[in-house]
């Protein structure tokens, strides 16, 4: 067995917050970028020294705006990185010039400890230790080298079985006691790296989450290894998962006693099969090979600067919101609304197809049914909390108005695009706040308001599309006169599809556009 930790991963909040720590901060190098191999849909960032080294690893699996989790009984409470016993005093001062609220310098285990926390809250510690080298160093320009982190130091295990939860790391990851310190038992590895067992009996209940340390991964020689490893965890009874093929390493996955999950990963093939050390981290990668899926991912996942690039800058608004700014922008600016129990993602593949250069402002909607976002409630299938509209549509036209001053978009380039629940507060709010609404695309829509009432929207141009086979398309025509009523421009087009919003209306939309521009 090779030994030692290969990888650590976390959970983000926000990526560019989270890039604009690990690498402008900490000045890790970002090695590669990836969609989720359990949910291609989901951005995976892995941080690490110069050519990603098993060793060196922090990544990250992106949960934008996602729930935040807390660290507890069967969770990793800290993590920490290695840097030269004499660099403490450059990182306190660059945390304190940074901002940040550091800890100490203390000691642990007769090691000198900072602590800090990322911008998730997770407890990220430098310790100065001799013992850990760099396998490829990687330094920027406001680290020296001799201050640069160096590896992973090891992590900080909240167990409610600490016995069991050693014992597991000592017989089948060649992990061996080294001390204790009250609550605190420290292991070591062969290559010097620690993990920390802190006995939490008593302690709170963990939640999984944004800010939370999903599994610590060790490393394996090979698939033999792994394989070995797998079979004597499955003779004493524990669950670990097939082996997985995660391009950049194989791996597999288990629960120890304590309920932290451990994965073992092998060294190779490593992250220098898909680019070379000089381009490492600048491209995103699909799961898969497919060019359509990662056509796809380069749309639907959430963009982010390195530090020093130009950025968007977001402010705080009604509703979460995401931009997708393409490599040209044009100066259209689609925003989307999507249907019930979907995100803010959903609609960006189609829209970016509709206008490859418009940039998309993508929105949720704040009401819940089931856990899943819609825009209003629902009393029934066809019943809508009239009060609950008006309210939603009152804080959407403050949204809007919010983000055309904090975001400086031209309100003559906006086409709204709803789909299906998000068109019908787009087509509510024509009524209820006329003139915030000038171009607009209800897609799959019917009328929400029950006595909608009179208003002016001379000004507002709107395509109405409906389904050639949804069954909610005889309620498009109602819909178009009563906007005709109000003075609205309406044009009602018919698209070969269902209820669903896909590549059938993208010409539909395009035409459209076209004539209206």
């Amino acid at each position: 067995m090779v030994a030692g930790i290969h990888h650590i991963t976390l959970i983000t909040r926000k990526v560019q917050a989270n890039v604009d720590f690990y690498v402008g901060f900490l000045g890790l190098r970002l090695v590669k970028r990836t969609g989720g191999f359990e949910d291609a849909t989901q951005l995976h960032l892995l941080y690490g020294d110069a050519t990603g080294s098993p060793g060196s690893l922090i990544t990250f699996l992106v949960w934008e705006d996602g729930s935040p989790g807390r660290a507890g009984v069967g969770q990793v409470g800290e993590i920490s990185l290695a840097i030269n016993p004499t660099s403490i005093g450059f990182w306190l001062t660059r945390a304190l010039t940074a901002g940040l609220k550091p800890e100490g310098p203390s000691e642990e285990f007769g090691e000198p400890v900072l602590r800090l926390k990322d911008p998730d809250g997770v407890i990220v510690k430098l310790v100065g230790t001799t013992t850990l080298q760099a396998a490829a160093p990687w330094t920027v320009d406001t680290i020296p080298q001799e201050h640069a982190i160096a590896r992973i130091r090891g992590a900080t295990l909240f167990s409610e079985t600490p016995e069991e939860t050693q014992a597991i790391l000592i017989d089948h990851f060649d992990y061996r006691p080294l001390a204790t310190t009250g609550a605190v038992s420290r292991l070591v590895s062969a290559p010097g790296d620690i993990l920390d067992i802190r006995d939490a009996r008593g302690f709170w209940a963990s939640a999984p989450g944004t800010g939370t340390v999903d599994h610590v991964a060790f490393r394996a020689t090979d698939d033999a290894e792994l394989q070995s490893v797998r079979t004597a965890l499955q003779a004493i009874n524990s669950w670990p998962t097939a082996m997985h093929d995660r391009k950049y390493f194989r791996s597999l996955y288990v629960r120890e006693p304590g309920g932290i999950l451990f994965e073992l990963a092998t060294d190779a093939p490593g992250m220098l099969i898909d680019e070379d050390e000089a381009t490492l981290g600048t491209r995103l990668f699909a799961p898969s090979d497919s060019p359509a899926l990662l056509a796809e991912l380069n749309v639907v996942l959430p963009q982010f600067s390195m530090p020093g690039e130009p950025r968007v800058i977001y402010r705080d608004l009604p509703f979460i919101h995401r931009f997708f700014t393409p490599e040209q922008p044009n100066g259209n600016i689609f925003i989307l609304l999507h249907g019930s129990g979907a995100n803010e993602t959903t609609m960006l593949p189609v829209a970016h197809k509709i206008d490859a250069g418009a940039t998309l402002l993508t929105v949720r909607g704040r009401a819940l049914e089931e856990g899943a976002p819609r825009w209003f409630r629902r009393n029934g299938p066809m019943s809508f909390d009239q009060a609950d509209i008006a309210s939603e549509a009152e804080v959407f036209a403050a949204f809007i108005d919010g983000a055309i001053h904090a975001y400086g978009l031209d309100p003559d380039r906006i086409v709204y695009i709803g789909y299906s629940n998000g068109a019908n507060l787009l087509n509510a709010m024509l009524s209820l706040h006329p003139h915030v609404i000038r171009r607009a695309v209800l897609l799959r829509s019917m009328t929400a308001l029950e006595n909608p009432p009179a208003a002016d929207m001379s000004d507002a141009e709107v395509l109405v599309v409906a389904g050639e086979k949804d069954l909610y398309g005889p309620y498009a025509q109602p819909l178009a006169e009563r906007l005709r009523e109000g003075g609205a421009k309406v044009e009602l087009a018919t698209a070969p599809a269902g209820h669903e919003f896909d590549d059938a209306d993208v010409p539909v939309i395009q035409a459209w556009l076209n004539k209206s521009a």
